[in-house]
């Protein structure tokens, strides 16, 4: 690989894209235009080998690129307390709390989730491309709950082998407006970009993405219906995007529903709660988080008013 005046930072392709510069860009920060020069300098594989800046990526593929690194693109290790509740030499689970971002974006270059793996687990420091080490998958910054990191590279390729092909099983936690029915089903609809606020995803019957999420209500208030869910793929936002299509959205939701004033919710009430997945080590990891003290308190007064009522 021709020097590009930095590391070599290796990853597997999260998602398809039209182009390889596009993508690169996107996940790296660094600018298109940048990225169009090491690719032509050959500074950037694809699957080991050299590509165009038009070529397209695929779900899978294994990306290696040596890109320059400024003082500034340095993401520094910070002391952000963590809550660890399964690690392995492979993988590391952490209990999310609301409010932080999982990896650096835009302006923001301090205080996430991955400012602090790198420095409670600096090995992490050479997993996945800058910015994003060791993230295997995401969260909202305002969704609470369980997350893996990957520990080693070999980590990172087997577990987002096993999201590619929907082997980890995830469980969610949600408050929703109104009453879905039926009480347990399948929401089976494309995920996509809103074709005019782009910041926004939508159900999108051309050009979408094929999602599918699995529900059960648990509770019903009046207004309200508390459920269990479990996203058979993983698109962006799907579980707001999709329980805001069936005209329920996620109590709280401030894109997707009507805001954050009601129930005194201060970020929309869903709550990544169980993960089950084989660890690369091989053995089958199941883990639970209880649901959060701002989402508790406002499950205990909807029981509590809807007693009163009966």
């Amino acid at each position: 690989m021709t020097s590009g005046g930095g590391e070599p930072r290796r990853w597997c392709a999260e998602h398809s894209a039209d182009r390889l510069d596009q993508y690169v860009a996107t996940v790296t920060g660094v600018s298109r235009s940048q990225v169009q020069r090491l690719i032509r300098a050959g500074a950037v594989l694809v699957n080991g080998e050299v590509a165009r800046p038009s070529a397209a990526v695929r779900t899978g593929d294994e990306i290696e690129a040596r890109l320059p690194t400024a003082a500034d693109d340095v993401i520094r290790p910070e002391p952000v307390p963590l809550r660890v509740v399964y690690e392995s030499a492979d993988v590391i689970v952490v209990d999310k709390p609301a409010g932080i971002l999982v990896h650096p974006a835009g302006n923001v270059r301090s205080g996430t989730l991955v400012n602090a793996i790198l420095y409670h687990y600096p090995e992490v420091a050479t997993v996945g491309p800058v910015g994003r080490q060791g993230v295997v998958h995401r969260l909202d910054k305002d969704t609470s709950g369980l997350l893996i990191f990957a520990r080693s590279s070999n980590g990172l390729r087997l577990m987002q082998e096993q999201f590619r092909k929907h082997e980890v099983a995830k469980t969610y936690l949600a408050l929703l407006v109104g009453e879905l029915n039926p009480a347990a089903g399948v929401i089976d609809a494309p995920v996509g970009r809103h074709p005019f606020e782009r910041q926004r995803m939508a159900v999108v019957r051309q050009g979408g993405r094929p999602a599918r999420t699995q529900y059960r209500v648990l509770e019903v208030f009046p207004g309200y219906c508390y459920v269990q869910a479990h996203p058979l793929t993983g698109r962006t936002h799907q579980l707001r995007v999709h329980f805001a299509a069936v005209g329920h959205p996620v109590a709280g939701d401030p894109v997707y529903g009507d805001g954050r004033g009601e129930l005194g919710l201060k970020r929309q009430f869903l709550h990544a709660h169980a993960l089950q997945f084989r660890d690369p080590g091989g053995a089958m990891v199941a883990v639970q988080s209880p649901l959060p003290e701002d989402l508790s308190e406002v499950l205990s007064s909807l029981r509590s008013s809807s007693a009163g009522e009966g």
